[in-house]
């Protein structure tokens, strides 16, 4: 059995349905189908996620909302038409999505998650009729229906244990599954959703629960590419890495693939594969718990930009007690999450993301940090990139990090930091984000040339 999720990008249209239809047809295994809601049908045009957030904002001032309720029926209407589909779906559609605007404004935390669900949703309905409409028994269900259930953090939901049991008892249903992505429902009945992208999360969930033996994840790319295409040209694409190696390229800017989404199936040790929709015949990308990493020690190359980071000296801070506590206490009453923190005797160095801060904020976080650890040094650096070179195999290769830097050294590139764990799955670089093209192409033909 498989469990294949289809991004926006693969349902933006009745042409790329017309691919999602065939690539179900062609395997009887794959038995639930997961959705994201529509997205952009050319460059320029605009995800249904990104009108129902127009929606939620005209409804909560108090705006007209007659046009945007017209754009996004008209989404799903077009591909409806396309495959003559029952018109009782339609209806329910569009009466979902006029309802909407009905909903309590005031004291009402789940209600932009609301909005922004019904993407997915109605999506769902209209997959399953498309399905339908070309001879497959198809079944939409509705994510309370199938049992998942979330915890109560609008935006941010995690799922409960105990919706894999729930899950599992839909395993033997005959007709497909379609399931709409993103969110779940708490205890109470409200709806919840996953971070924005989380329809990865709801497909692995659903593996998970299903027990599944894969999960196919369709987007608009032949899988992962070693590095970023618009850095270097026609990177390779990576043909099988382990989970942690994801995990790391995600966190590090490698945007195919919701980094949240891997746990479920981590856990379940099931596979995972990223195809493209309009090639379902490549092979795409395997993430599996381990492969041969004697071949390739550097599995990929990603790069993040947005960060900044603090730089604090003090001669014998290593002796100083409370030191690090101290610093970690102001970013907590000041409300920041820091990301890295490489250190030495007597430095520190806080990596964080610039957006949290605005300039009152950064002034304070830097005054407070003055006073608490009367430092011989204290600055803080903007507009820094952090590019990672990550595989499993650098544990048994030796020099990786050599040649990683010396290929930076001979481009002229400063390191603000560098930092490796002791798992030695990866590297990172910080460097000025100026400089971040031409690190990523040096390194890309240091290890994949």
């Amino acid at each position: 059995m498989k469990v294949v999720k289809f991004g926006g990008s693969s349902l933006a249209s009745a042409s790329q349905l017309e691919k999602v239809v065939n690539i179900i047809k062609e395997d009887r295994q794959r038995k639930f189908v997961v959705v994201s809601a529509p997205g952009k049908r050319t460059h320029d045009d605009i995800k249904v996620t990104d009108l129902l957030i127009a929606y939620y904002e005209a409804t909560l001032n108090h705006q007209p909302t007659t046009d945007l309720i017209q754009q996004i029926t008209q989404r799903y209407q077009e591909i409806a038409d396309a495959f003559h589909i029952a018109p009782a779906i339609m209806t329910a559609i569009k009466e979902n999505i006029q309802s909407l605007q009905e909903l309590p404004l005031s004291d009402n935390p789940h209600l932009s998650d609301t909005f922004l669900a019904s993407g997915e949703n109605n999506n769902a309905k209209l997959v399953a009729g498309i399905l339908e409409a070309k001879g497959l028994s198809a079944l939409y269900i509705n994510p309370k229906e199938l049992g998942l259930l979330v915890s109560d953090e609008p935006g941010n939901a995690r799922i409960l244990q105990a919706s894999y049991d729930e899950i599992y008892k839909w395993r033997n249903e005959e007709a497909i599954l379609v399931i709409p992505g993103f969110f779940g429902y708490t205890q109470e009945g409200n709806v919840c959703t996953f971070s924005r992208g989380g329809s990865d999360i709801t497909g692995s969930i659903v593996a998970a629960g299903m027990k599944v033996d894969l999960y196919e994840n369709f987007t608009d790319v032949d899988g992962i590419y070693v590095s970023h295409p618009g850095y270097v040209h026609q990177p390779e694409t990576i043909k099988e890495l382990t989970y942690r190696e994801m995990r790391e390229l995600a966190y590090a800017g490698f945007s195919v693939f919701h980094d949240e989404a891997l746990m479920p199936s981590y856990r379940a040790k099931i596979p995972v594969v990223i195809k493209n929709t309009n090639n379902p015949q490549h092979p795409g990308t395997l993430i599996t718990t381990q492969r041969d990493i004697s071949k390739q020690p550097v599995v990929g190359i990603a790069s993040d930009q947005g960060f900044a980071s603090i730089y604090i000296s003090k001669y014998l801070m290593n002796r100083e007690i409370g030191f690090v506590r101290r610093i970690l206490q102001v970013f907590e009453e000041l409300s920041l999450s820091y990301e890295h923190m490489p250190s030495g005797i007597d430095d520190v160095s806080i990596i964080l993301r610039e957006r949290q801060l605005t300039k009152e904020s950064e002034e304070e976080l830097m005054r407070r940090l003055a006073f608490e650890l009367d430092p011989d040094e204290l600055r803080i650096t903007h507009n820094l990139s952090m590019i990672m070179v990550v595989g499993e195999g650098m544990r048994q290769r030796i020099g990786v990090t050599a040649e990683s830097t010396s290929a930076l050294a001979r481009k002229h590139v400063n390191l603000e930091m560098i930092n490796q764990g002791s798992s030695e799955v990866s590297i990172m670089f910080g460097i000025q984000e100026a400089q971040e093209e031409k690190a990523i192409r040096a390194l890309y033909y240091t290890f994949f040339d």
